[in-house]
């Protein structure tokens, strides 16, 4: 008999897919907040790694591991029909192509990028949370979804910028740029921890489920070892 999917599982797998999907069309309006400067895509893309941190905790690495890879496919998916509509030539009347453009004719250096990125970092923090939550005995959930998060949002930073704008944008712009974006996306983890507890108890609670990832493998091509 094949393994049932839950409800707590199920709904945030497609929470996950549409803060990735949200995340990556939002990343179009730059956004000012106090005397920073970003990306309005910030409001949304933290809440895909606690959502991933949520995952690793409850079900471990391996439902983690195919929760990404469907965000990986659905923000290809996505993508890939911006760019088919973009191609399309529009009616005659309508004013708003420009626009339309502007969203989702996104160049393919920019989405490949962010697709990178997006699979290293996630990855990372599953990993991450997976390895310290054995090493801890299932202890210090705060300190774990921290150092998981700071470790993603760092090497998703490192991965995105230069490969999206370097040899565009000045090495010394691109440093500060990666600095500000990991330090906001961590106090953004930091700040909705509370948050994020209480659905991690009420998951398992509901669940009954509390995963220790030992003996398992961290490929993760092993999408179907789930």
């Amino acid at each position: 008999m094949k393994e049932k999917v839950s409800v707590p599982f199920m709904l945030l797998g497609i929470l996950f897919n549409v803060c990735l999907i949200a995340a990556n069309l939002l990343e179009t309006k730059v956004i000012q907040i106090g005397s920073l400067t970003v990306t309005a895509g910030l409001l949304v893309f933290p809440i895909s790694y606690i959502i991933n941190d949520c995952i690793a905790e409850v079900w471990g690495f391996k439902k983690a591991r195919l929760i990404i890879w469907s965000g990986f496919a659905m923000n290809f998916f996505v993508v890939a029909l911006g760019l088919i509509a973009v191609a399309i030539p529009a009616a005659p009347f309508w004013e708003g192509e420009e626009h339309f453009d502007f969203v989702f004719g996104m160049a393919p250096r920019i989405v490949a990028a962010s697709l990178m990125a997006f699979l290293v970092g996630s990855f990372l923090n599953a990993y991450v949370m997976s390895k310290m939550k054995v090493a801890s005995q299932g202890r210090n959930f705060s300190a774990r979804a921290i150092w998981s998060t700071v470790v993603g949002e760092t090497a998703d930073s490192l991965i995105f910028f230069p490969v999206a704008f370097g040899g565009t944008i000045a090495w010394k712009e691109l440093l500060i740029m990666m600095g500000i974006q990991i330090l906001l996306k961590s106090l953004y983890e930091v700040m909705i921890l509370p948050v994020t507890i209480r659905v991690v108890k009420a998951i398992k609670k509901i669940d009954g489920s509390d995963v220790y990832d030992t003996n398992i493998s961290y490929n993760v091509l092993k999408i179907k070892d789930i």
